[in-house]
């Protein structure tokens, strides 16, 4: 099996225990939170997506002891434009307590991070405070993945939809996706290239009202400049940032102006 086939055995079985549960507690009023959609498409330099990751499948334990809502509020103050929390608790040590915390101390759009095959699953990340999140065309079959979208879109969450090659790029074009990410990792086998962002680029409807976003493997404002260069408006980063010394360099470091060479 795949680490992604791994993953989505997992989430079957959450799934099972979400339907036992059902209906969640709603333990706070939702708090309005501005688009991200809004926030990249008019921007004049690469925004940051600042993301709460403890570990991962490919790199183990990265910061285990993370506090997420400092975490989130030195994002925050550092300038990013979204906070993406990780909540799957398996593969990554996240949480939807995480999430909840998050949304309650940021004035930020805030992103669930997970693999998502369930609208139960979206109904729990609405009710933690979320105002985005992340649907992976990988992880789905296409009518599920338009089923979700949709769903999603009526309890006015944004959707950051997933992408890895073409192909996937025209499922998202297809359910009229606004804010495409670029996966630069594969997650059947966790490498990551640049390069993708670039592939999915060439063939991206700049002309339309779309956003692109690069996710995974940006070390450096070089690799900003790299992906700023061929188009995208966001980059999605964790591992650098949970790892930085000074994340208020560092996040201000990825902020390049668009078309800067």
């Amino acid at each position: 099996m795949t680490i992604l086939e791994q993953i989505l055995e997992v989430k079957k079985q959450e799934v099972e225990e979400l339907l036992k549960q059902r209906p969640f507690k709603l333990t706070q009023a939702p708090v309005e939170k501005p688009s991200l959609f809004k926030t990249l498409y008019n921007a004049q330099h690469l925004h940051v997506i600042s993301e709460i990751k403890r570990a991962s499948p490919s790199k183990g334990l990265i910061e285990g002891n993370v506090n997420p809502v400092q975490q989130a509020l030195a994002y925050e103050r550092a300038g990013a434009a979204a906070i993406s929390v990780l909540t799957d608790q398996q593969f990554f040590r996240g949480s939807m307590a995480d999430l909840q915390a998050v949304s309650v101390a940021v004035g930020l759009p805030v992103l669930c991070k997970d693999f998502i095959i369930h609208h139960l699953q979206i109904e729990q990340a609405k009710r933690a405070g979320a105002s985005i999140i992340l649907l992976i065309v990988a992880a789905l079959e296409q009518e599920k993945l338009h089923e979700l979208f949709d769903y999603a879109t009526t309890l006015d969450l944004e959707v950051l939809v997933e992408v890895h090659d073409l192909e996937e790029l025209q499922r998202a074009l297809s359910i009229e996706a606004k804010l495409i990410g670029v996966n630069n990792r594969n997650l059947k086998t966790f490498e990551v290239d640049l390069a993708r962002t670039a592939e999915i680029a060439a063939h991206f409807p700049f002309h339309e009202q779309r956003v692109l976003i690069s996710e995974s493997g940006i070390q450096d404002a070089a690799d900003a400049v790299t992906v700023s260069r061929v188009g995208a408006r966001a980059v999605l980063v964790g591992e650098t940032l949970m790892r930085s010394k000074n994340i208020g360099e560092t996040l201000r470091s990825f902020h390049v102006k668009h078309g800067e060479v």
